[in-house]
């Protein structure tokens, strides 16, 4: 491992377009246990990645999302949000914002840093989205999120996927 990987100024993965989505399991804000491979051949998957629950930024991100989740789910696809936060914060956080998709809490950050999104000295997850098809592979990865319109960008993209 080099110094910087061990500083935190290097990230643990660089996934890109055409890979295989690395694998994960968490468990989301109601305790249900959550997995990649439960949309294998189903569902093109929506793995959006954010800093903080109840942050500004972050609220408008989860909102548009909630917003668009019809739409988006009528194209084929789940969201699947992931931060660094507790089950319970999750909870509180999806309540308080009626969000109607799961959000994966990675204390441990295992999923961040397996995606390479680990924000350097602080921990957070950077803010990435990777659009996952139902053979499991990266098909698009968005790190240009706008907040207050992120369905609508990811939706743009889910029709190319079809």
């Amino acid at each position: 491992m080099g110094i910087f990987a061990m500083l935190g100024l290097a990230s643990a993965a660089d996934i890109k377009e055409g890979m295989k989505a690395p694998a994960f399991e968490a468990q989301d804000q109601n305790g249900i246990t959550v997995r990649l491979a439960d949309y294998q051949g189903k569902a093109n998957v929506v793995l959006y990645f954010y800093p903080k629950d109840d942050t500004p930024g972050c609220t408008a991100q989860a909102c548009s999302l909630r917003d668009g989740f019809a739409a988006i789910k009528a194209a084929g696809a789940v969201i699947l949000g992931v931060s660094a936060d507790t089950t319970q914060s999750h909870r509180a956080f999806a309540e308080k914002f009626h969000l109607p998709f799961s959000i994966l809490a990675d204390p441990d950050k295992r999923i961040i840093e397996a995606y390479g999104v680990k924000m350097p000295l602080v921990g957070f997850a950077k803010r990435v989205t990777f659009l996952i098809d139902r053979q499991g592979l990266v098909r698009k990865v968005i790190t240009d999120t706008r907040t207050k319109d992120h369905d609508q960008q990811v939706l743009a993209l889910l029709k190319g996927m079809s």
